[in-house]
C-alpha cells in the first residue's frame, strides 16, 4: 500500500522530481526502493512574505511490504488508501421510481452513483438547464428581469454553478477525494486532485454538469428540467407520490436535494408534517478589494510572482456565541446579483476559473440563530426574506443592490464616493444605510470584524473600499430533521440530503451528502 510523506517544504520554483526526490530522502529510502511516485497535495506557507514556501505530501509505492510497514511506523508518515463507494444492493422490489428532487451537487452525485449501478433514477429539477440557465441569468445581470425558476440560485447544477466552484471542505470524509476524482474524469482540471484549495471555477464547472447530466441519462436516467415537485402524496408514513405541473409520479424513494433557497418546498413539507427545525446560519455583505491589494496584502513583495495563486483569505472574529467570519472567497472574481423571489435583492460571489477580473471579494457575514430570529421551523426563513426585501426597498425598487463604502460604514455614514474599486455587481449599487437593512447585533459585529480583520490584512484597512448587500445564502435556514437511516423521521422513504435539508455547506460536502443518501436507498432496493 502506498504510504504518504508530508510536509515537503521546498520553493516555489521546485520542480515535480525535487519534491519527490526529497520525500523519498525524508523517509529514509534510496531511489531503488521507490516503484512509483507522485505528487499527493501541494500547498503554500505564507506566514512569511519574504520567504513563501511550498508545502507537499508526496505518495510513494514501495518495493516491498516490509519497507512500506517501516516507513509507516515512522511518525509523521501514513498509509495512503483511496476510498470508494461500497455498493451493496438490496432485494426489495421497487414499488415506483426513485426520484430525485434538485439537480445540484447532492442530487447529481446521487444520481450518477445510482445510474452506474443499473438504477434509473428519475430526477426533477424545478429550474432549465445549464445553457438555458445561463441565457436567464444573464438577462437578469443585463437587464433587471428576474426569472424565478432559472436563476442564480435554481437549475442544473444548484447555486454552485454560479460561484467560485469551491472543492475545499472541513468534513474530511473519505469520500470527499473520490468526489475529486470523479469531478475531474468529468472535466474539471486535474489540479483539483491536488491542490489543498481546489476550485473548478464558473466556467469549467458548467461543462462538468453538463458532462454528468448526459452521463445519467445514457445509462437510462430521466432528467426533467423545468418541472418542480409541487406537492407530495403522503400515505401510511410514506411518500406515495409526486405532483408535477405534467403528471404524478409514483414512488419508492425520494432523494430531497433541493438547496437552500427553495422556500416554497419547505413550505409545502411543512404543511405535509414533515418535521423541520430552524438552524444557525448567518448573514452580512459582500466585501470588495483590488485583485492586487489582496495578493499585496498576503504576500508582500512577492505578490506578483507568477507561481503564486491568487490569494485568498480565511478570517474571523468572535465574541461569546457570535462570530463574524469572511466566507466564500472569490479571487479575481465579481458579485453577482443572486435573487430567487421578486422584490429582493440577494448578492453572492463569482469566479472564473482564471480568477483575473480587476476585484476579489468574499461575504463578511455574522452568525445568527434560532434566538435571534424564532424558534418556529421557517422563522429564519422569515428573517432573511425581510432582509432581502428592504434591500430592494433600500437600493431603488429595481434590483440595483444597497452599498456603501466600508469607512462610511465604520462611522455609521452614507455614502459610496471615492472608492477604490469599480464595483461589480451588475445591475448597480445604491448608496444606503445598513442600519436600516439589519439588526443592530449585526452591523455592530460586522464593525468589529473589519476592524479585527484590518489589523490581520493591510487591504481591510482600506477606508474606500466596498460593501455591497446583503448575503443571506450562506447555508440553509432548516434542518429537515433525519435518523441514522438518513430518512425523514416523518416520512419513511423520503431522504433529505445536501445543504437545503441542513447537512451539507457546500459543493463537497453536499456532493459526499448524495453519494451516501445513494449507497443507503441500493441497500435497501433491487435494481427493478
Amino acid at each position: 500500500m502506498p504510504i504518504i510523506v508530508s510536509e515537503i517544504k521546498t520553493p516555489l520554483s521546485a520542480k515535480k522530481e525535487e519534491i519527490i526526490s526529497q520525500a523519498i530522502k525524508k523517509a529514509g529510502l534510496k531511489n531503488a526502493d521507490v516503484v512509483s511516485s507522485a505528487i499527493n497535495k501541494t500547498s503554500l506557507d505564507a506566514r512569511h512574505n519574504d520567504d513563501i514556501k511550498l508545502v507537499s505530501s508526496v505518495c510513494l509505492t514501495l518495493s516491498s511490504e516490509k519497507l512500506e510497514c517501516q516507513v509507516s511506523e515512522k511518525k509523521g508518515f501514513k498509509y495512503y488508501e483511496e476510498k470508494e463507494p461500497v455498493i451493496v444492493k438490496g432485494k426489495l422490489r421497487q414499488d415506483g421510481r426513485i426520484v430525485v428532487v434538485g439537480f445540484g451537487p447532492a442530487g447529481m452525485m446521487a444520481s450518477l452513483i445510482l445510474s452506474e449501478n443499473g438504477y434509473r433514477p428519475i430526477v426533477l429539477e424545478r429550474g432549465a438547464s445549464v445553457d438555458e440557465r445561463v441565457e436567464a441569468v444573464e438577462n437578469f445581470f443585463k437587464n433587471a428581469v428576474l426569472d424565478t425558476t432559472s436563476n442564480v440560485q435554481f437549475g442544473e447544477g444548484g447555486a454552485g454553478t454560479f460561484s467560485d466552484g469551491k472543492l475545499t471542505t472541513r468534513i474530511g470524509d473519505e469520500l470527499c477525494s473520490y468526489a475529486l476524482k470523479r469531478f475531474a474524469e468529468f472535466g474539471a482540471p486535474n489540479e483539483i486532485l491536488t491542490k489543498s484549495n481546489p476550485h473548478i471555477g464558473t466556467d469549467k464547472l458548467r461543462t462538468v454538469v453538463k458532462n454528468i447530466r448526459n452521463r445519467i441519462i445514457d445509462l437510462g436516467g430521466e432528467i426533467r428540467f423545468n418541472t418542480k415537485a409541487e406537492d407530495f402524496i403522503t400515505e401510511n408514513g410514506r411518500i406515495k407520490s409526486i405532483v408535477t405541473k405534467d403528471d404524478e409520479i409514483k414512488c419508492s424513494a425520494v432523494i430531497l436535494a433541493i438547496g437552500h433557497s427553495a422556500r416554497d418546498t419547505f413550505e409545502t413539507l411543512l404543511k405535509k408534517g414533515v418535521l423541520i427545525e430552524p438552524k444557525p446560519f448567518s448573514v452580512g455583505a459582500r466585501i470588495e478589494h483590488k485583485r492586487v491589494e489582496v495578493n499585496k496584502s498576503l504576500y508582500g513583495k512577492n505578490y506578483d510572482n507568477p507561481l503564486l495563486p491568487e490569494g485568498e483569505y480565511k478570517l474571523s472574529y468572535r465574541e461569546g456565541e457570535r462570530g463574524v467570519y469572511t466566507f466564500c472567497m472569490c479571487p479575481g472574481g465579481y458579485v453577482v446579483p443572486s435573487s430567487s423571489e421578486e422584490e429582493t435583492v440577494v448578492t453572492n460571489g463569482m469566479s472564473e476559473f482564471s480568477r483575473d477580473a480587476g476585484n476579489s471579494n468574499s461575504a463578511v457575514v455574522v452568525s445568527v440563530s434560532p434566538d435571534d430570529f424564532g424558534k418556529n421551523a421557517l422563522d429564519g426563513v422569515d428573517f432573511a426574506r425581510n432582509i432581502e426585501k428592504t434591500a430592494f426597498v433600500l437600493g431603488g425598487k429595481n434590483y440595483r443592490a444597497p452599498a456603501v463604502s466600508v469607512g462610511n460604514f465604520l462611522d455609521k455614514k452614507v455614502g459610496i464616493d471615492n472608492l477604490s474599486v469599480n464595483p461589480s455587481y451588475a445591475i448597480g449599487i445604491e448608496k444606503a444605510d445598513f442600519d436600516k437593512l439589519f439588526p443592530s447585533f449585526i452591523t455592530d459585529m460586522m464593525r468589529k470584524g473589519l476592524m479585527k480583520f484590518g489589523n490581520k490584512m493591510q487591504c481591510f484597512k482600506d477606508r474606500n473600499a466596498l460593501l455591497t448587500a446583503p448575503e443571506t445564502r450562506t447555508s440553509s435556514p432548516v434542518r429537515i430533521l433525519r435518523n441514522e437511516e438518513r430518512t425523514s423521521v416523518s416520512l419513511s422513504n423520503l431522504y433529505p440530503t445536501g445543504e437545503g435539508a441542513g447537512y451539507a455547506g457546500g459543493i463537497m460536502s453536499a456532493s459526499v451528502d448524495g453519494i451516501k443518501t445513494a449507497i443507503t436507498i441500493m441497500k435497501i432496493y433491487s435494481e427493478e
